[in-house]
């Protein structure tokens, strides 16, 4: 069986590969990885030299590509996208061609095949802001961002697919995740980095938005679990179980890296900035037997313990990519 992992250089799609690569009983004879290797993918994320690993260097929205892997492919794990909030808001073009574009080019070549079935990975934040609860699979889409409205439509144009075409589609839908080898734009592993090399953090706001917290392995088990026993046509929320405030989180990091209050810089609040997420994750759990297996506890101070003991990894894509 071969599996096309698109995105698969990147922070969630690497994880997911190397934990197949890792377990030689997952029944997956070979692993097709398509990556752009755009600023925030790298080869050193991926067990390069693998015999069941085949890295392309591509794009998801070069339909000849495309349909010439998905011809060898029979299932196919859809990660790669665009994701950064702030980067949407302040360009959207990059993200209506890649989420959206993008996963459209896919399923056109996956419908020509008959290659499925066809695991599509959305976020939480289709869903929009809550104040009390969490959302079930059905809630309404409500995306505040470019970023988020780009996810929704992709999830929109991938269940269409299932229901015009009869497509095997399946959607997950994820909370924050953390974890190794993310890249250094995101909150944790900012945070840690700049700590680390004694430099401020940015808190936005009053730092009261609050996100429910994910390890990417649990995430990618969750995948998994929908690939190999979800059904076809069917959303699939995958949660954590940690909820807590962006300051919450920023006291746990200084905490985690000997730092203190002072070095943390408030800054303007984001545009649009969703107050809460918490997603629903029952479904997931009764049907496929979904249940995170990392405490945040343990999960977040091994995540700082890799950041600490891997600069090599971090520094050039910080210095690439100008961040602070």
């Amino acid at each position: 069986m071969n599996l096309l992992v698109t995105g698969a250089a990147g922070f969630v799609g690497s994880s997911y590969v190397r934990g197949l690569l890792a377990d030689d009983s997952a029944g997956t004879a070979a692993v097709t990885v398509l990556d752009k290797l755009t600023y925030a993918g790298t080869l050193t994320n991926l067990p390069v030299g693998h015999p069941r690993l085949e890295f392309v260097h591509g794009d998801i929205c070069d339909a000849a590509l495309v349909d010439k892997l998905m011809s060898g492919a029979d299932q196919v794990v859809h990660f790669a996208a665009e994701s950064h909030v702030d980067r949407s808001i302040e360009g959207a073009g990059a993200f209506v061609r890649t989420n959206v574009l993008g996963t459209q080019t896919l399923l056109d070549a996956a419908l020509r095949h008959g290659v499925g079935p066809f695991v599509h990975v959305s976020t939480d934040e289709v869903y929009g802001s809550l104040e009390t609860g969490a959302w079930p699979e059905d809630h309404p889409l409500r995306p505040s961002s470019p970023y988020s409205a780009s996810k929704a439509s992709s999830d929109l144009i991938a269940l269409s697919y299932h229901r015009t075409h009869g497509l095997d589609v399946r959607v997950t839908r994820c909370s924050n995740n953390y974890g190794p080898h993310q890249f250094p734009e995101k909150i944790v592993p900012l945070f840690v980095t700049n700590l680390l090399d004694g430099e401020t953090v940015p808190l936005y706001g009053d730092g009261r938005n609050v996100r429910d917290w994910l390890h990417v392995e649990d995430h990618c088990l969750g995948v998994d679990l929908v690939r190999t026993k979800g059904r076809p046509g069917e959303v699939y929320n995958l949660g954590g179980g940690t909820e807590l405030t962006n300051r919450e989180l920023t006291g746990l990091l200084l905490a985690a890296c000997d730092a203190d209050w002072d070095r943390v810089e408030y800054v303007e609040d984001r545009k649009g900035h969703d107050l809460r997420y918490c997603v629903d994750w029952t479904k997931a759990r009764t049907e496929l037997g979904y249940r995170p297996r990392h405490d945040f506890a343990s999960g977040l101070a091994e995540t700082v313990a890799w950041y600490r003991e891997h600069r090599d990894w971090w520094e050039p894509l910080k210095r690439g990519a100008r961040l602070r």
